[in-house]
């Protein structure tokens, strides 16, 4: 009980710290975003473009990896390709399977003694290497449309994160004082934010 009690407690603490932190950064960003940053001794002004992360997204769901590559992350192309590829590829294995279990099980049914199973397997085997067969390509399928998903929002996020404020001046540290009045210690959180 008092460990539910103690992460609870941690928690809220957590989230009032961060939600001290947005509402400064929310105060602020104004000036942040039309403040200049320094690199390199030249000036260099950063711009937020809020539509970015939709365009991301929309190229991934028309071409996979597009997105990816309008985010200038090209490593991740061939990740997206094989992975989705990948799906494709066990459906088609998985229905050609399926197929070839079923035309045998149907010209069992019509009569016919000349299937590619027919010493091998029996009536109820067919049956059951078919649900099985389907099963998977049906699994496969969702697989790959997960996988497509997982695409497009993989360029939506990347696309948040690339205008993201990484600055120096924004750092949240852990923070341990020793009270030698009380003879006890303080254990806390510092969030320091520096104009």
């Amino acid at each position: 009980m008092t460990n539910r009690s103690f992460y609870s407690f941690l928690i809220g603490l957590l989230s009032v710290f961060f939600s001290f932190a947005q509402i400064e950064k929310d105060s602020t960003s104004i000036a942040i975003e039309e403040s200049p940053i320094i690199a390199n001794e030249t000036l260099v002004k950063k711009e937020i473009d809020p539509l970015r992360p939709s365009k991301a997204a929309f190229y991934s769901a028309v071409l996979p990896g597009l997105g990816q590559a309008y985010n200038k992350k090209y490593w991740k192309i061939p990740i997206v390709w094989g992975a989705i590829g990948t799906g494709i590829y066990f459906y088609v294995r998985n229905d050609k399977q399926f197929d070839r279990y079923r035309d045998a099980y149907k010209r069992r049914l019509a009569g016919f003694k000349d299937d590619e199973f027919y010493n091998l397997i029996s009536d109820d085997g067919l049956i059951r290497a078919q649900e099985q067969f389907r099963r998977n390509k049906e699994m496969s399928m969702l697989i790959t449309i997960g996988l497509y998903a997982l695409n497009i929002l993989d360029a939506n996020i990347d696309a948040h994160l690339l205008q993201f404020n990484v600055d120096e001046n924004l750092s949240l540290s852990p923070h341990y004082q020793y009270n030698e009045l009380e003879n006890s210690s303080d254990l806390g959180l510092t969030l320091n934010f520096k104009f």
